[in-house]
């Protein structure tokens, strides 16, 4: 069965780094396009970086320039590393793809405080 495993997340403080990663089985990875979208207490999720099975990607206004999404077809493995982390990118993170229908690995918390 498909599964996404996320895990890298932890607590920073304003302008660190993390890079989150998300393990992916259960279905042929190379041919899917990823994306790391998150949700923060009292909003709606949102997208935040989408990657193509060709390697174009996509990132939302608000982290352009600090994100950078990537993939290693051979490790089944797409990664988000996050420089220069702001209090407002403190969230939930998601690894989700689709086919069929939408798939979610279970999150990991970032939290970016003092």
């Amino acid at each position: 069965q498909v599964q996404l495993v996320e895990s890298g997340g932890g607590l920073v403080q304003p302008g660190g780094s993390l890079r989150l990663s998300c393990a992916a089985s259960g279905f042929i990875f190379s041919d899917r396009a990823m994306d790391w979208y998150r949700q923060a207490p009292g909003k709606q999720r949102e997208l935040v970086a989408a990657i193509g099975s060709g390697g174009s990607t996509n990132y939302a206004d608000s982290v352009k320039g600090r994100f950078t999404i990537s993939r290693d077809n051979a490790k089944n493995t797409v990664y988000l590393q996050m420089n220069s982390l702001k209090p407002e990118d403190t969230a939930v993170y998601y690894c989700h793809t689709y086919f069929i229908r939408n798939f979610w690995g279970q999150g990991t918390q970032v939290t970016v405080s003092s």
